[in-house]
């Protein structure tokens, strides 16, 4: 039988901000599920009493625990990527799935352009060199400029756009290849994924993950990019051939790589932390105060108007 408890009860795959469950909390029952020992048993004894998911694109939701819960009537999650939740078992069910887009497009923006500049400069590089005493023995080798060049953007949403009116500051000029020509934006089209390779200098991923964009950059399309081309990825790192990336970057078939996102996060290949043509970074994009904190005030919006009002501001 479902438990009495006048509460709505909340199963939260992983740890989210403090503040936001402490907050969270003081309306809901919260169940820590990456707490419980043995998990399912306790899906046994519990699953009846559950009526959301609490998550993050980090941390999804399987088609096997969504199909456990009968009375599940939300999925709500921080972040604005969803591939990690088996939204097509939720929408079988009717369950509501929401995530957070929008509050985070212009930090996302900021940090691809941020390693962009720390790659095509070399920022990261001429660090280390003077960490390490270097520069008291030699003059750090030149970069290119980064005015002049092609930044060729891979998915043209929100984020592509806030990211192409961030490089032309820099003097860049833009072009894109998206699933369709967008009539809003009168930068270059490309029909091909690898004619837009060809042309950039600067090729930046800002495509969702999931299995339409898995591996969608592979050796044939590092190649189009070419020895004089660089690759930033901030989408996911399931959209990258990573094992494939390496050994572009290896045998200098692209020039280099800035990469926010990786395959298995947060492990990072031991290949790539032994490269000077790549900069790392620990998927810091949405990684602000401001936009976290927009981020969570999202994910409590949602959850509060699903249990008021039986729908979601910003539904998947």
């Amino acid at each position: 039988m479902r438990s009495p408890d006048p509460m709505p009860q909340l199963l939260m795959i992983g740890a989210l901000q403090p503040a936001l469950v402490a907050r969270i909390e003081q309306r809901y029952r919260v169940h820590r599920f990456w707490e419980i020992d043995d998990q399912s048993a306790w899906l046994r004894s519990h699953a009846q009493s559950i009526d959301a998911i609490a998550t993050s694109g980090v941390f999804g939701a399987s088609a096997e625990l969504i199909e456990s819960l009968p009375n599940l009537k939300a999925i709500i999650s921080f972040g604005v990527g969803y591939d990690s939740i088996a939204v097509d078992t939720a929408k079988k069910r009717g369950i509501i799935v929401t995530n957070t887009p929008g509050v985070l497009d212009n930090c996302v923006a900021d940090t691809a352009v941020a390693i962009l500049l720390a790659l095509g400069r070399r920022i990261s590089e001429a660090d280390r060199f003077v960490r390490a005493g270097e520069w008291q023995h030699a003059r750090f080798p030149l970069a290119g400029s980064i005015g002049g060049k092609v930044c060729g953007i891979v998915g043209m949403g929100n984020i592509g756009r806030a990211i192409a009116k961030r490089v032309e500051s820099f003097g860049m000029t833009v072009a894109y290849h998206n699933r369709r020509r967008r009539d809003d934006v009168d930068y270059a089209y490309h029909e091909t994924l690898e004619g837009l390779l060809e042309a950039a200098d600067y090729a930046v991923l800002v495509v969702p993950g999931g299995s339409a964009t898995d591996k969608l950059i592979g050796a044939e399309q590092l190649r189009a990019l070419g020895p004089q081309g660089y690759l930033v990825n901030i989408a996911r790192g399931s959209v990258v051939d990573e094992q494939a990336l390496i050994t572009a970057l290896q045998n200098g078939t692209i020039a280099g790589a800035a990469l926010d996102v990786f395959a298995d996060e947060p492990r990072v290949p031991a290949e790539l932390l032994a490269l000077d043509n790549v900069v790392l970074t620990p998927h810091i994009g949405s990684g602000t105060h401001e936009t976290r904190q927009a981020m969570a005030d999202l994910f409590f919006a949602n959850l509060e108007s699903v249990f008021k009002e039986g729908k979601a501001l910003t539904a998947v």
